[in-house]
């Protein structure tokens, strides 16, 4: 292989995956599609630390003190409030997006681990709802598959009005993944691309949306916990909003969330990282008196049992997870490195959702590499998965005196850099500064 010229020095403006873009654009005439999040270096949970006991402060011992991890969330208006084992929940991932088996196997998998998963746009699959102890169920602006008895067979409702990935933006089904079911319960041509609306049809405010959510306690008698799920973005100005027209539950999806599909422009440069977005958030409820009384969810790019302690630490009283939730199941997994090179991909790399050709089985309508995912060992894997996210964030919760998750607090943290110092609103480690405040 014939190596390039040492004293060739490539463009930071116009490097080669910015040369290789324009050239693909140049040739298609179309901007690119693809699924997960953004892969730009973002400030994230990486970025925080957290103050263990030492002489100031009493650590729990880990054999001997317990450190609890259940959550309500919806005691607000709600008659039957979902009470979770743990506060990692699974976010929306539709049928459609994934296969069946996939969405059985989150069911099953948030079923053994003592939590809720998310039905995500186009219906309630009987699969999902047959596994699922508790089981959300996402209202968005597509209306696809919601019928009112779904919404009754369902333990809460979620109204969505943005997502990290892309807030602002529809969804994106393309036509490959239009199965004859899906089409079905979609009610849509079967391999036609699907866009699905970026708002609402029926309200245009938050004075709207609160007849909306009038309509749907009236249709499930008062009985589900209604969350509202925003993209962050005017976070602030947003759950402020959101208390106003009556959420039981706030959803913030930072920019790391992932998506099944649409504009890689869109993933990049849209949003804000979700280290932004929770202090915002906090905030917001602190000044309305309802901070812990409206319960907030946080997601977009958890990954460890760290961020999910660093995310409550900062305010929140839950987590979700839906990329990390696909990998627990085996997507971008070294067993298929085969058939992922086969489609110019390889383990780590591949994003190409929108496709329906994933040889993992979870993100395709295809019944043949549908069958390459084997629903009762997926929700083993993320049942397990899920257990070591709680485990790890116990053990720095006990590091740091707490006997529940619930108890970390700001205090607990500080920053390795100024912007995640800012953006959190915790000081800059060995120092005192939090850039921003008021002295």
């Amino acid at each position: 292989m014939t190596r390039p010229n040492p004293a060739l020095r490539e463009s930071a403006t116009f490097d080669r995956r910015a040369i290789a873009e324009i050239q693909r654009a140049a040739e298609t005439g179309i901007y690119d599609i693809r699924g997960w999040g953004a892969k730009r270096p973002l400030p994230h949970f990486d970025d925080l630390l957290f103050l263990g006991a030492s002489m100031s402060r009493y650590p729990l011992e880990g054999y001997r003190e317990r450190c609890d991890t259940d959550v309500v969330l919806g005691d607000r208006h709600a008659k039957h409030p979902l009470h979770l084992d743990i506060p990692i929940t699974i976010a929306g991932m539709s049928f459609g997006a994934l296969s069946g088996q996939a969405k059985e196997a989150l069911g099953r998998g948030a079923s053994l681990a003592g939590t809720s998963t998310t039905t995500g746009d186009g219906g309630m699959t009987t699969e999902e709802r047959g596994q699922s102890k508790h089981l959300v169920y996402q209202y968005l602006p597509s209306r696809y598959g919601m019928n009112p008895d779904d919404l009754r067979k369902a333990d809460a409702i979620e109204i969505v009005l943005g997502q990290g990935a892309k807030p602002g933006g529809g969804g994106m089904l393309l036509g490959q993944k239009i199965s004859e079911r899906v089409a079905g319960m979609r009610t849509l041509p079967q391999g036609i691309d699907q866009r699905s609306a970026c708002r609402h049809p029926d309200w245009t405010g938050p004075d709207d949306l609160a007849i909306k959510i009038l309509e749907l306690r009236e249709i499930t008698q008062w009985e589900k916990p209604i969350y509202i799920k925003i993209g962050a973005t005017r976070t602030y100005y947003d759950v402020k909003l959101a208390v106003k027209a009556g959420a039981d539950v706030i959803v913030v999806d930072g920019m790391q969330g992932g998506t099944a599909a649409t504009q890689d422009v869109f993933i990049e440069n849209v949003g804000i990282p979700t280290l932004a977005a929770i202090p915002q958030a906090v905030q917001a409820l602190q000044e309305l008196g309802v901070h812990r009384k409206v319960q907030l969810i946080i997601s977009g790019g958890i990954r460890t049992g760290a961020d999910v302690a660093k995310a409550m630490a900062l305010g929140a009283d839950a987590v979700a997870i839906g990329t990390a939730a696909l990998i627990a199941l085996g997507d971008n997994s070294p067993r298929f490195a085969a058939q992922y090179e086969a489609l110019g991909s390889a383990p780590g790399y591949y994003d190409d959702f929108q496709d329906g050709r994933d040889p993992a089985g979870i993100s395709t309508q295809d019944p043949e590499l549908a069958k390459h995912l084997d629903p009762v060992e997926g929700g083993r894997r993320l049942a397990n998965y899920l257990r070591v996210l709680t485990m790890e964030a116990q053990t720095l919760a006990r590091a740091c005196g707490k006997s529940h998750l619930n108890n970390l607090e700001p205090e607990d943290l500080v920053a390795l850099t100024v912007e995640a110092a800012a953006m959190a609103r915790v000081p800059l480690a060995g120092t005192t500064w939090i850039p921003g405040a008021l002295a």
